[in-house]
């Protein structure tokens, strides 16, 4: 391809609504634009970034014997009221109304549409087992869409579905798919992790995530590089670093206007990890009082896998069940549902008085009776639950997952097949899904310099870069145009800045665009038979003669 002839819309300026950095580069490259909030027009130089992600990911899913089909994005009502989900899912969903007055949404997954081909086409075990998936748009009204194409309302994904007739068929395809992604990742030239994660509105037994590390990323992972362990923090254990053993005297002390565990600490002059804080919420079931160790943050889904959905209880509540205002509450002597988190068996720690204006030294667990559970914000410095290791928290884009579904969805839609004895059986199911323009967000993420992107070779929008510096030169452009013939022949995809700019120019946005390698022409090195090959990643140059160029490439 001629660059004259592309659609390379590049920027000097950082556009300033922009933060995060493949945001930033995408915009600035040409790669992107944006119609409204989450809506991104993807540009010649983007689309084909897409491509190749998909033409990988489709090369790995054929392999582990996966068939491709197309669903619709428009969804009659009805099939996901079948499954709750209609109703269990917010504003997130897109709902309208046909012609006729028919309730529809935007298909913001597939679950239900792919389950609903399997329960009138799957009869017998012997049509088991069946992976089929799709490359489809998906569509989310997402409250705040932000950091370019990591958070959209409209997005491409890569979603496949297992049906099989045991839990170890079941089994089987998940382990199919989890080497699968391993593959497509690396192929991609990303840096990531497989982590257990919670099934969420997806729902199902057991589901893992695959986290790319970035700064920009929304989510935190939790890693003991000593046993292996790594779990998003939603559902990371951890067992914090004990209290050093204290001498606490029980008694009441005096703490005017302190209500908020900084402020406390800082009277009292101890570390926050000697304070127990009090949660008061409502669940469906009545109010539950949560404690947590000074230091740490309550867990909000932890906790629900315990008490259900819940909502911080308001001030006039807190009075009304506690009989005390929030900021003085104890866990001793309240008729309340207690849930306390595993850190504070061992104290003796500090809590509320449950009288305004005090605190109480040398409360333990013994003060009080509670449920025990781990319901704490695993963070950095805590110890790995199964081997005591130290855990690193990072922060992650989610890239893909995987989901046990079971029965969730088979038994609602009557996804049924027969087993050898002739009894019908609910169809086992799996779910797995990759958001292509998430892998290409996380390959800039971690792929830049100050001058631009730095294309992992499998997904780069060309493979090659030639760079004639002098367009007018007849030598020049009679070596560039042998280059990119004998490029072409040999299926690698070529970009030829063809432009009558300056060197300089052609230079910054041959970096900008990140293409892996530079071949530059100048006239000075065509006059000793040399041209250069700079490779973008570690800037390196090295002259050869342009007869030995094509051979240079691909011996790399």
């Amino acid at each position: 391809m001629r660059y004259s002839n592309m659609f390379i819309p590049t920027l000097r300026d950082v556009p300033a609504d922009a933060e995060a950095i493949s945001h930033i580069l995408m915009l600035r490259a040409g790669f992107v634009r944006q119609l409204a909030a989450g809506l991104y027009i993807y540009l010649p130089l983007g689309w084909r970034v897409l491509n190749r992600i998909n033409a990988i990911i489709r090369e790995e899913m054929d392999a582990i014997g996966a068939q491709e089909i197309s669903m619709p994005v428009l969804h009659p009502a009805e099939i996901w009221q079948q499954t709750g989900r209609w109703d269990a899912i917010g504003d997130e969903m897109f709902r309208l109304k046909d012609r006729s007055g028919r309730d529809m949404c935007l298909g913001m997954t597939h679950e239900e549409i792919m389950t609903w081909l399997a329960s009138r086409e799957i009869r017998s075990y012997r049509d088991l087992p069946q992976v089929w998936y799709q490359i489809q748009t998906k569509l989310r009204d997402e409250a705040r869409p932000k950091s370019g194409i990591l958070r959209t309302r409209e997005f491409l994904m890569k979603d496949s579905y297992s049906f099989d007739a045991s839990e170890e068929a079941l089994e089987k395809n998940y382990t199919l798919h989890a080497d699968a992604y391993h593959r497509i990742y690396e192929r991609c030239g990303l840096r990531f992790f497989m982590v257990e994660s919670d099934p969420g509105m997806m729902g199902g037994a057991v589901s893992h995530e695959f986290m790319a590390p970035s700064a920009a990323g929304e989510d935190e992972v939790a890693i003991c590089s000593n046993c292996g362990y790594s779990a998003n923090v939603e559902l990371a254990l951890s067992n914090p670093i004990r209290n050093e053993p204290v001498e606490m005297t029980r008694e009441e002390v005096h703490t005017p206007e302190k209500r908020t565990i900084l402020e406390v600490s800082r009277f009292l002059k101890l570390p926050a990890s000697y304070f127990m804080k009090s949660i008061l919420v409502m669940t469906d079931a009545g109010p539950v009082l949560a404690l947590v160790r000074g230091d740490h943050d309550l867990h909000e889904k932890k906790l629900a896998n315990v008490v259900g959905s819940h909502r911080p209880a308001q001030k006039t509540e807190v009075k009304e069940m506690l009989g005390i205002e929030a900021g003085f509450i104890g866990p001793m002597g309240h008729k309340v549902r207690i849930v306390a988190d595993e850190a504070l068996r061992e104290g003796p720690f500090v809590s509320g008085a449950n009288r305004p204006h005090y605190h109480i030294k040398g409360v333990s667990s013994a003060d009080f009776e509670a449920e025990w559970h781990d319901i704490h914000v695993a963070k950095e410095g805590d110890l790995c639950a199964k081997c005591g290791g130290p855990l690193h928290v990072e922060r992650v884009i989610e890239i893909g997952n995987i989901f046990k579904l079971g029965t969730k969805y088979s038994v609602p839609l009557k996804a049924v097949f027969l087993d050898e004895s002739g009894q019908e059986k609910p169809i086992i199911m799996g779910s797995y899904g990759i958001g292509p323009a998430r892998i290409a967000a996380a390959a800039i993420e971690q792929n830049n310099d100050k001058d631009g992107m730095v294309w992992p070779e499998g997904i780069a929008p060309f493979d090659v870069e030639i760079l004639p510096l002098n367009v007018n030169d007849a030598k020049t452009m009679e070596v560039a145009e042998d280059l990119y013939r004998q490029l072409v022949e040999k299926k690698i995809d070529v970009l030829m800045d063809d432009r009558e700019e300056r060197a300089g120019v052609k230079f910054k946005d041959a970096d900008l665009i990140g293409i892996p390698t530079q071949i530059v022409i100048g006239e000075k090195n065509l006059k000793e038979g040399l041209l250069e090959i700079k490779t973008r990643k570690t800037k390196e140059t090295v002259k050869v003669k342009f007869e030995e160029a094509i051979s240079h490439y691909l011996g790399r």
